[in-house]
């Protein structure tokens, strides 16, 4: 939906009893539109399922082995196929109708759970099991996440683009609260396997709600022909835009040094407090839960500037800054939770930005490009930033991961101050990027 080329005048037409009202900024407007209700229910179910088998996951591996380096290969196993294979998820996004290949991708994945659980519960799994079943994963998140991310305006219509890629992120902040919690009490009670049938399982409530959508509601974008350099396009398309490319830069940054609470969290708990699981438990339920109201408003806001992505990171990356040297207990786990309100909101804020920038015909290949960036720096950050935790402490391994993030903000800050000839306005009222008295009408003046 580029916002400058009337994106949604794709083939297809929405039910006037389903669609939301043009313009109607309410937290839940994009869920009238009974299709996207749909895709939202399943995606609540299976993203609990998948948040229990990450817990699961690494909790075999570790029993297995008894190695939390042995963990940290199973996660770069999953990661990887993205950082190798993403831009190439995002041509077969833009080749494939999304709805039957969604059906496929999510079939496939609730099939590794299943063989996981069967392994698992008859008492074969062996740790090279949890890797393959991983990297599995890994390979087919490469196409059904560009293929789900672009699936959403077809559902809704470019109006409710930003409120349904925020209420996205807050059902998977909400399975993140419960999903633990279950896995917790199943892998006590009767064991990791049954945590992974059931997530296996879960994949049915996405498919069926696939399956029952009204086809003639959608906003369908008709499939590209298979052609040469299409990679290679998508690319130079990215490139040529600043609202694009800018964006997923910042992200990029954020992603790879700002998003390695694992390493930071775990070495507080053990180093600074030296508290139990108890804590480490505390102190993710705190960014999750400032993580889901970020996406509440953001998914009120109903829009998404550019001013507000760079706003939203800098703050965040400050409060990394802050965070790393509070001295109390109770002090850090408070300030947990604006970090996640800022955290998500850069996330949904480059998100939907970047979804409503792009032409239909070029969504898949910039959200595959988009989501490469964002999770596929983590396999780099990590190590280089365990590292700095290792040898410096807990405190200073996190405010370096705050400071990159924040110099990488400033920085874009002013690149797109620059290109959108906007100058900088203090007044009463704050600090503001406005557009220069000389600077002609431009586009990126209009998404800023």
């Amino acid at each position: 939906m580029s916002t400058g080329t009337g994106a949604d005048s794709a083939p297809g037409h929405t039910s006037t009893t389903t669609a939301a009202p043009a313009g109607t900024n309410s937290m839940f407007s994009s869920l009238r539109i009974r299709n996207y209700r749909l895709f939202a229910t399943g995606q609540v179910v299976s993203n609990t399922g998948t948040w229990m088998q990450r817990i699961a996951q690494d909790w075999l591996v570790l029993s297995l082995t008894g190695s939390a380096s042995a963990v940290g290969i199973t996660i770069a196993l999953q990661f990887l196929p993205m950082l190798m294979f993403g831009l190439y998820g995002g041509v077969l996004a833009d080749r494939l109708p999304k709805r039957p290949l969604l059906i496929a991708t999510q079939g496939a994945m609730g099939l590794t759970g299943i063989a996981l659980a069967v392994l698992t519960l008859a008492g074969h799994v062996q740790v090279w099991h949890v890797y393959l079943a991983a990297f599995l994963l890994g390979l087919v998140t490469v196409v059904d996440n560009p293929a789900r991310q672009t699936f959403v305006p077809e559902m809704v219509g470019k109006d409710q683009v930003a409120n349904a890629v925020s209420l996205n992120s807050a059902n998977f902040q909400s399975a993140r609260l419960v999903g633990p919690a279950i896995a917790g009490v199943l892998i006590t009670a009767v064991g990791s396997g049954w945590a992974f049938l059931l997530n296996g399982l879960s994949f049915a409530a996405p498919i069926a709600g696939l399956l029952m959508m009204r086809a003639h509601e959608l906003h369908p974008v008709e499939p590209q022909p298979r052609a040469k350099g299409q990679l290679r396009e998508g690319l130079r398309y990215v490139a040529g835009r600043p609202e694009l490319i800018w964006p997923i830069v910042l992200v990029g940054f954020i992603g790879t040094f700002g998003f390695n609470f694992p390493i930071w969290l775990s070495a507080y708990v053990s180093d600074v407090f030296h508290g139990d699981a108890g804590t480490y438990g505390l102190f993710n339920t705190l960014i999750a839960a400032g993580s889901l109201v970020g996406a509440l408003l953001a998914a009120r806001r109903g829009h998404s500037r550019l001013r507000l992505l760079v706003a939203a990171a800098v703050l965040f990356s400050a409060l990394l800054l802050v965070t790393a040297f509070a001295p109390g207990l109770w002090l850090f786990a408070a300030l947990l939770v604006p970090i996640g309100v800022f955290g998500l909101t850069v996330n949904v804020t480059a998100n939907s930005s970047v979804q409503m920038a792009t032409d239909p015909e070029m969504r898949g290949r910039v959200m595959a490009l988009f989501m490469m960036v964002f999770t596929g720096g983590t396999p780099l950050g990590a190590p280089l930033l365990g590292w700095i935790t290792d040898t410096y402490g807990a405190r200073i391994g996190m405010a370096a991961g705050g400071a990159i993030s924040l110099l990488a903000s400033v920085a874009i800050a002013v690149v797109l101050a620059r290109v959108g000839n906007l100058r900088l306005h203090v007044s009463r009222r704050g600090v503001a990027f406005v557009p220069s008295p000389r600077a002609h009408t431009r586009e990126l003046v209009a998404a800023a």
